[in-house]
């Protein structure tokens, strides 16, 4: 139909450390329950792909139906493919990625982040670490690893807008298994 679009929904820190556990297959369930169609879920910090034939207000279903089911409704990123692979596209690190994924970083913004804050940012990296920011995400390579990165740990937590990060090796897998879904 037309109303059809492919999605992608990232959920923001489920399966860490024991807290906001989800597992995969009665997620999956509670989507195609929502009237979704074609759900593939990646690894366990929640990301899936589906067919949405223009269910209305989704996201208000989605995260309702997760806390009745799951107790808790996590921050989501929802956007269709052609958002997310725009996204992917702008990512100027790809080559670094492809040599080692867990290198590069995206956190996908739920907004801009004000020009103010930026250069704070940019402030932290270390030797050898490089930043993107744009209205939709913000890159990160790190070289030496994101486990010891200020920058990484500000990122993820010290940002005034909402932001869920993947590495390059998991934002890909999700592509190519949205890549699977037949509109």
């Amino acid at each position: 139909s037309p109303m059809s679009e492919i999605k992608v929904l990232l959920l923001r820190g489920v399966n860490v450390a024991g807290a906001n556990r989800l597992p995969m297959p009665e997620f999956r369930q509670m989507l195609l329950e929502q009237g979704l169609a074609q759900i593939h879920t990646h690894i366990q910090s929640g990301n899936a792909v589906f067919l949405d034939n223009g269910v209305a207000q989704i996201e208000t279903k989605i995260a309702a139906a997760m806390k009745d089911r799951f107790g808790f409704a996590p921050a989501m990123f929802l956007m269709g493919l052609k958002a997310y692979n725009a996204i992917l596209a702008a990512n100027p690190y790809h080559q670094h990625g492809l040599a080692d994924g867990s290198k590069v970083h995206i956190y996908f913004l739920a907004q801009p982040l004000a020009a103010a804050d930026q250069p704070a940012l940019t402030a932290l990296a270390a030797q050898g670490e490089s930043l993107k920011i744009t209205d939709a995400a913000i890159y990160l390579h790190a070289p030496n690893g994101i486990g010891r990165s200020a920058l990484a740990t500000k990122l993820g937590q010290g940002l005034k807008v909402a932001v869920t990060e993947r590495n390059q090796t998991s934002v890909a897998a999700i592509a190519a298994l949205a890549r699977t879904i037949t509109e």
